[in-house]
């Protein structure tokens, strides 16, 4: 009984859990419609399965918006030459990507342009 007991508690346990999906580019991105980043970092993230730089563009308007640009996983990054430091808050970047389907403010990053002028890969070509 015991038993029983916790095994339906452990399935109940890891049922509440929630999932988060993992989606393919052309779910999520639109490979049609490339993107010029221009702005100022405000927050860098290393983290898996993708890395994301937020960076706050003016608009058409002259408003500051802030987009998510989502790159690659942080051993891939060191891989094509991006070190943890490379990009920081403050920083002005050029980033080339793609737009998200949805309409929201985030990209799909293939290269960001570091105030340096140094241009490193920070996601793949459009898939």
């Amino acid at each position: 009984m015991a038993r029983s007991l916790t095994a339906l508690a452990a399935a109940a346990f890891i049922a509440a859990i929630p999932v988060l999906a993992h989606h393919s580019f052309a779910a999520e991105y639109d490979s049609q419609a490339p993107i010029t980043l221009k702005g100022t970092v405000t927050k860098v993230e290393w983290t898996n399965p993708h890395s994301y730089v937020y960076v706050d563009v003016k608009d058409a308007n002259g408003n500051v918006v802030n987009w998510a640009v989502e790159g690659y996983p942080p051993n891939t990054l060191r891989r094509t030459g991006f070190t943890r430091d490379a990009m920081k808050p403050g920083d002005v970047v050029t980033i080339n990507g793609w737009k998200a389907r949805d309409g929201v403010n985030r990209a799909a990053a293939r290269d960001v342009t570091l105030p340096n002028g140094t241009t490193l890969y920070f996601g793949p070509s459009a898939q």
